[in-house]
């Protein structure tokens, strides 16, 4: 896979729509697709943890200063009802703790029908952007 122009490519891959990003929050979807379920036609836990890290990333940078950017250092997954092939999940992403080398979040995963399905909490380390070149 080409990653995006955007540098975006895990995200598109999975189908990450971000749909409001703001300091209290992040929003986002992802339709449930073939490529992201189990054999089953249920979304595969590493999707849910995958949209979970997404929009955890997004979130922190609500919160960094230009010029830093940020890692995933510890992610933990509470899988709570399953999700069928073609609904939607919608995920809400607030910080919890915000310092000078860390950011903590909750992701809450619902389904179309609103019922929650998976509650994400990491741990994203601050850092110094370094060049592509070392």
């Amino acid at each position: 896979m080409t990653p995006s122009k955007d540098g975006h490519g895990f995200r598109d891959h999975l189908g990450v729509t971000i749909t409001y990003r703001g300091k209290d929050k992040v929003e986002g979807e992802m339709k449930v697709t073939e490529a992201v379920c189990r054999p089953d036609a249920m979304l595969h836990g590493g999707a849910f943890m995958g949209f979970g890290d997404c929009m955890g990333g997004n979130a922190t940078f609500m919160h960094i200063p230009e010029g830093m950017t940020t890692t995933t250092i510890e992610s933990k997954t509470n899988f709570l009802a399953p999700v069928p092939l073609g609904d939607t999940v919608k995920g809400v992403t607030r910080a919890v703790h915000v310092g000078r080398t860390t950011v903590v979040l909750t992701t809450e995963i619902r389904r179309g029908d609103g019922k929650l399905a998976a509650i994400v909490t990491q741990t994203q380390l601050v850092m110094e952007k370094k060049s592509a070149k070392g």
